[in-house]
């Protein structure tokens, strides 16, 4: 399997895509033994690639053992990035995906996306919250965004599994105190462990939502702010939202609370 786009068939015409990749220079994020993480000019912009050299047997097994699906390379995120596009939920642009390889435990396989520029993490844009308050329209826009991307994956059999304001990048072409409320963009990153499926398993919705809470216990937060989000999200009014979702509500603070905690312990106190 490989895909180029006419861009990169011209400027590595005559290349084998899977050298070409390991050859490419520039700022390393993640290096690992099976797996490398990259950004490197070419023609004057900027890109991503991820290569991916095989996870080895004993990590699929141990997958298997736990009920996991392993992820084998990069096809899991080319794949979500594709399911992405027509749900209308902003993600990375690829340009670039090969995969080779019949042996799931040495399967070399690649992603090239386009670097999403002028962006800030929302973990990072949020953290001055509590001492430096955002506009009340701000606030709320970028709950209901959120509750609406969460509402859109959901309901379309997605779930991210490490759903965290870090993996959403905000755009700020015209600067960090220049976001338009009414006209911004929130784009959905680190999509490598993303599951698709026909219909999403209630816990793996319960994850993504608590995993999406605790990354934003530090920001904030009112109750009313967590109303907006619970209404947006079910699309009902709160009282059938709590009803109806039960499942979902229980409990959350406390798993929140917890995948929190848990952080403190092995990152510290930021």
């Amino acid at each position: 399997m490989l895909y180029l786009r006419e861009d990169f068939l011209k400027a590595w015409e005559g290349q084998d895509p899977f050298e070409k990749v390991e050859q490419l220079e520039g700022e390393v994020f993640r290096q690992l033994e099976a797996r490398k993480t990259l950004r490197f000019k070419q023609d004057g912009k900027s890109f991503f690639v991820k290569i991916h050299r095989g996870v080895g047997w004993f990590e699929i097994i141990e997958n298997c053992i736990r009920l996991r699906k392993p992820v084998l390379g990069a096809e899991n995120e080319y794949l979500a990035i594709n399911k992405l596009e027509p749900l209308s939920v902003d993600t990375m642009k690829v340009v670039g995906y090969g995969k080779k390889g019949c042996n799931p435990a040495t399967q070399h396989s690649f992603i090239v996306t386009e670097d999403l520029v002028d962006t800030i993490s929302l973990e990072d844009f949020c953290k001055p919250w509590p001492q430096n308050p955002p506009s009340f329209r701000l606030k709320k826009k970028l709950i209901e965004k959120l509750a609406q991307v969460s509402r859109t994956l959901h309901t379309n059999g997605v779930n991210h599994r490490d759903y965290y304001l870090c993996h959403f990048l905000l755009a700020i072409p015209n600067g960090i105190e220049n976001v338009d409320p009414d006209n911004f963009k929130v784009s959905l990153i680190d999509l490598h462990r993303t599951q698709l499926r026909d219909e999403t398993p209630r816990r793996w919705v319960r994850k993504d939502i608590a995993g999406l809470y605790h990354s934003a216990l530090d920001i904030g937060l009112t109750r009313r702010d967590i109303y907006r989000f619970i209404r947006v999200y079910t699309g009902l009014p709160l009282r059938e939202a709590f009803k109806q979702y039960d499942w979902l509500w229980s409990g959350l603070e406390n798993k929140a609370q917890q995948l929190y905690d848990r952080a403190q312990r092995k990152w510290g106190t930021p």
